[in-house]
């Protein structure tokens, strides 16, 4: 049975727990040399609260997952939006809700600050993360599969328990 896991939001300190997951997940996608990221630049990125976000999962003190993103922009809509660029949770504690968390994070951090959608890419191979998206109520959109929550979507997700 796996412990209780917690959620925070991550702040400059937890750099280089972050960047430590950010190549594990470069690895899964077969991507990690592209990783030319260093735990200085997610420093710098956390610093900036107005730009970017980020959340960790914590099982006894370790971190086990961290979600990703930034701000971004619909004229159409005339409002702000959220981009999730990366979550990942690590292998062994896959499948306990840990991801649907992130996400219900990001969809209440939308409602509360009055954004128009959320979105993200997906590997066009990666079929577990492409079913659990689906499973949200989220839109494939392109070759890269990118999602969008809006609407009662966000909300949706915001509730789930």
């Amino acid at each position: 049975m796996m412990s209780e896991i917690s959620y925070r939001a991550a702040t400059p300190a937890d750099a280089d727990t972050i960047f430590d997951m950010v190549c594990e997940l470069a690895a899964y996608e077969k991507l990690r040399h592209e990783v030319v990221s260093g735990p200085e630049h997610f420093k710098n990125l956390l610093e900036n609260k107005d730009r970017f976000f980020g959340y960790l999962a914590e099982q006894e003190g370790h971190a086990v997952g961290f979600c990703m993103g930034f701000y971004t922009l619909s004229t159409f809509l005339g409002k702000a939006g959220l981009y999730i660029e990366d979550v990942y949770v690590k292998e062994s504690c896959r499948g306990f809700g840990i991801g649907k968390a992130f996400f219900k994070m990001v969809a209440q951090r939308a409602l509360d600050e009055d954004c128009g959608r959320i979105e993200w890419s997906v590997l066009d191979w990666n079929e577990p993360s492409i079913k659990f998206y689906d499973s949200l109520g989220a839109k494939p959109l392109s070759e890269w599969i990118k999602y969008r929550l809006d609407g009662d979507a966000i909300g949706h997700v915001a509730d789930i328990k």
